[in-house]
């Protein structure tokens, strides 16, 4: 009877190893899939005016004007504000104005960002709201181009979707997919 060497041996585990390993692999195991990332979408409110802190400001879930109001600081003096605009929830990009009007009295305007605020926050901009020099702002968009995208939107008393700026001269298919990220339509 011969036996094997302790060099032979060793090599012989590796080797059953291997193909259990492979088997396992093969046939067994199923990886994880990847953890979904969760779409955290976060509201970015503007606020100007007569607050502690003015300034741009994070909010994980839509907040009310008392909300904003709050992370600011609060009002720079006491006053009263308008009991329905302060439960209102506010989208992301808004610009809040605030401006007292009087001893008691303090007037919110609600408006929207600049566009440059705006993309830097990767928020799309309204195709029916935005300026030539806005327009221009984007990768992609010259001078001409936005001429002739106002024009358009001018021609056809605004757009009704993201995709009519293929019906465009000048924006192909990979033009189109190049920026249409970068706009919204809001009805």
């Amino acid at each position: 009877m011969k036996y094997f060497s302790f060099g032979q041996q060793w090599i012989l585990i590796i080797l059953a190893l291997l193909v259990f390993s492979t088997l396992y692999f093969r046939f067994y195991y199923r990886p994880l899939p990847p953890p979904q990332e969760e779409n955290i979408r976060e509201i970015v409110i503007e606020v100007i005016g007569e607050v502690q802190k003015p300034g741009i400001y994070i909010f994980q879930t839509s907040p009310t004007l008392r909300d904003v109001i709050d992370k600011t600081g609060g009002l720079k003096e006491p006053a009263f504000l308008d009991k329905s605009l302060s439960s209102k929830l506010l989208e992301t990009g808004t610009l809040l104005t605030i401006k007292k009007e009087s001893l008691r009295e303090t007037k919110v305007k609600m408006g929207r960002m600049a566009a440059n605020k705006l993309l830097v926050f990767s928020i799309p901009l309204d195709l029916n709201q935005v300026s030539i020099e806005d327009l221009c702002l984007i990768p992609g968009i010259g001078e001409s181009l936005a001429k002739e995208i106002i024009t358009y939107r001018q021609r056809r008393k605004g757009f009704r979707s993201v995709e009519e700026l293929k019906s465009i001269k000048g924006i192909g298919e990979n033009k189109y997919r190049s920026f249409k990220t970068f706009f919204i339509v809001k009805k």
